[in-house]
């Protein structure tokens, strides 16, 4: 009989998709801090009544989308590498 030989349990969480999560939510949050900076600073500055340009408005919300989405999945993935040190490796 043929059997499979035994992977370690280390072997099967490299793949767990830590290294994405904490790639693609500190991308996603540049992206976002870098589209706020331009707007208040290159398309017309931000007052109490929003934008002041249609590019502003686009960069504010392109901004206020990925700020927040981009901060979870950095705290999600700051979570599972946290954990996955955790472990006893084996």
């Amino acid at each position: 009989m043929n059997q499979q030989p035994h992977t370690s349990q280390r072997t099967e969480q490299t793949g767990d998709g830590t290294r994405e999560l904490l790639v693609g939510g500190l991308s996603i949050l540049s992206v976002g801090l870098a589209a706020l900076v331009l707007t208040a600073t290159v398309f017309g500055g931000i007052n109490r009544d929003g934008a002041h340009s249609n590019t502003g408005w686009f960069f504010l919300v392109v901004g206020a989308m990925c700020v927040p989405f981009g901060m979870l999945l950095s705290l999600l993935g700051t979570a599972k590498w946290l954990r996955n040190r955790s472990i006893p490796q084996g």
